[in-house]
């Protein structure tokens, strides 16, 4: 049973939104919700019967005006957001994951993280971690990463937490959703490929991050991030044109209702734009696919609280909605 938003809408920018549905019973269909709350079926309005949310953002230049002319149209029939499932708003092929992006975590992590017999004063670690993050930013070189489809779950969905992780930890992105194909393009030419904006939850087992056994390895993103449900995602793709600057959007994500992560997009050391170029130079990117811009300060670790069974995350972004997730163990 996952746990519903306390709202039936909640706002974004803009005179419409996109997202993934299902009715009681039925299978998914790709909608466009209104600012009242009421989702018109995709399928039916663009006569497409097989339509997906991926299929659409695959001619994302020529459905856009017709989107447009819907949102602001009273027909066809509509139903209230309240009879629909909300699901992940659109199933990606490829998931491009930043890390070390927000200047604040990432000093933050630098000294979570620290060795053993690492025993510096803690002003001393955070300097180093800042004049890191000064040479990467002066270097140009974002940190990108892969992650797994079949990590994506939807933004009201329960998530567990297995046996095996033994610090779950909550890293609230901001998501540019790809609307054509891009490969090698210029940080100039970059969000004329973004087709619009979402959240995701990039849950991370921190305990699982570094390989104990074989320093020398480095992270091991695959353990860490990608079990079932651990990309809480959605619940809408806003269209860029009515998100507009990037540049200083609110992350806030609360835990049980207490306030944990709450950063601008201000504090990003690569903007959207240049992870997105980055991302490119080495693969193509395509319609449908996810680019996740790395998460502020105020993680798990920096709290000294883990999550655990029946935590509650509110999670939302300025413009693009919110999501809630609640944690639950995973059974011996």
């Amino acid at each position: 049973m996952s746990v519903k938003p306390e709202s039936a809408s909640e706002l974004f920018s803009g005179p419409f939104a996109l997202g993934t549905f299902s009715a009681a019973s039925g299978p998914a269909f790709p909608g466009l919700i209104d600012r009242e709350g009421q989702v018109l079926d995709l399928r039916t309005a663009l006569s497409d019967p097989a339509l997906t949310m991926r299929g659409l953002l695959e001619r994302w230049s020529a459905v856009l005006p017709q989107l447009r002319e819907l949102a602001s149209s009273s027909e066809p029939v509509r139903r209230p957001l309240e009879e629909l499932r909300v699901l992940a708003p659109v199933e990606p092929r490829q998931i491009f994951q930043s890390g070390a992006n927000y200047r604040q975590h990432v000093i933050d992590l630098h000294v979570a993280h620290r060795a053993p017999d690492d025993d510096r004063p803690e002003e001393e670690r955070r300097a180093e971690a800042a004049e890191i993050m000064d040479r990467r930013a002066a270097e140009d070189l974002p940190y990108v990463f892969i992650g797994l489809p079949s990590s994506v779950t939807g933004p009201y969905d329960d998530v567990t937490l297995p046996a095996w992780a033994a610090k779950p930890d909550w890293e609230l992105e901001l998501v540019a959703v790809i609307g054509r194909p891009a490969h090698q393009v210029s940080v100039e030419e970059a969000l004329e490929y973004v087709a619009g904006y979402t959240i995701a939850n990039d849950l991370t087992d921190r305990a699982t991050v570094f390989r104990r056994d074989m320093p020398q390895i480095g992270t091991d993103w695959l353990r860490s991030k990608n079990a079932p449900g651990f990309t809480p995602l959605g619940p809408w793709i806003v269209p860029a044109e009515s998100i507009g600057d990037t540049g200083d959007l609110q992350l806030t994500l609360k835990l049980n209702g207490e306030v944990m992560q709450d950063e601008s997009t201000k504090d990003m050391i690569f903007d959207v734009a240049r992870m997105v170029a980055y991302a490119s130079q080495t693969a193509r990117l395509l319609p449908g696919d996810l680019v996740l811009t790395g998460s502020p300060a105020g993680n798990g670790m920096h709290w000294g609280r883990l999550l655990r069974d029946g935590d509650v995350m509110d999670a939302s972004i300025t413009g693009l909605g919110a999501q809630r997730t609640r944690c639950l163990a995973e059974e011996s």
